[in-house]
């Protein structure tokens, strides 16, 4: 199959459309995170970088930490920015981009989200590290896929019976982690559970400024749904899709949030900078030492 130039884009130097990159622009670990400054942040700790590039909110920069070579790419916010990110880094290994044919030989990349994030339990402080088990869809873009072979529908039904959800905005979708990252970057420090991904920050999340809202209670629903003893721990904009397009794809993924603000008891971090920083530290060391 040929996959025609209006589905796979490239730019005329031959890199994927939006991310600007080509094949061996990339390592086979990737750190992601929303913010495009926060690539540098992560990227200051590497003993050497050998590319660098930035188009729109998507930079990426590749290089070697304690010998370990890694890419870090800022995805910028959302589960549609997600589609775009993972479907291109895909095409980059798994499509040779001058025939615009699937490779026969598929490779599987490992990718770790470092982010931020608001808790939903007072028992999960600001400063703290969460390790996402299953994130759990509420933004309905990876419903344009066929997704029935790696999502939870035991979780799916019991949260919609749970939250009385109005299936109007879309069926939600859980898919879990990847064991295999899991088993990597797992310790005593992480907090582990369930993250739903909004697909917006303000009314999908539960915030209202001037407009009302379709359930003013279901973050407080969320707060008291445990399915097989896991909670939601937290709330965010991508989890769920990384973890979707990861699995349909055949890719590893691993979703980490240093919490900086706690809805329950209304606090924010003091120093959300060190927070993320000192998740930084641990995510790499981690990688490195795999």
């Amino acid at each position: 199959m040929t996959i025609q130039s209006s589905e796979l884009i490239l730019n005329p130097d031959g890199s994927v459309y939006h991310l600007n990159l080509k094949p061996e622009n990339i390592a086979k670990d990737i750190v992601f995170v929303g913010d495009q400054n926060r690539v540098e942040k992560i990227t200051q700790f590497f003993d050497s970088i050998e590319f660098s590039t930035q188009k729109r909110e998507f930079k990426t920069q590749t290089g070697t930490y304690k010998g370990k070579r890694l890419t870090v790419m800022s995805t910028g916010i959302g589960p549609d920015n997600i589609d775009i990110v993972i479907n291109e880094l895909d095409a980059l290994v798994n499509i040779d981009l001058e025939t615009r044919q699937p490779k026969q030989n598929l490779t599987s990349l490992n990718i770790i989200r470092i982010g931020t994030s608001g808790s939903l339990h007072a028992d999960i402080p600001v400063d703290s590290f969460v390790l996402s088990k299953i994130g759990l869809g509420l933004d309905n873009m990876l419903r344009s896929y066929l997704i029935d072979g790696v999502s939870n529908t035991a979780i799916e039904e019991a949260f919609v019976a749970h939250t009385n959800w109005d299936i109007r905005k879309g069926r939600p979708y859980a898919i879990a982690c990847s064991e295999v990252l899991e088993k990597i970057i797992e310790s005593d420090r992480m907090h582990k559970g369930i993250t739903a991904t909004a697909g917006g920050f303000y009314g999908p999340q539960g915030r209202v400024l001037r407009l009302p809202i379709q359930d003013q209670q279901l973050n407080n629903k969320m707060d008291s749904f445990v399915f097989e003893s896991n909670r939601i721990t937290n709330l965010e904009m991508e989890t769920a899709a990384i973890y979707g397009l990861s699995t349909l794809l055949g890719h590893q993924a691993l979703s980490l949030n240093a919490i900086i603000a706690n809805r329950a008891s209304g606090t924010f971090s003091a120093d959300p900078y060190k927070a993320v920083d000192a998740l930084i530290a641990y995510t790499l060391d981690k990688l490195a030492n795999q």
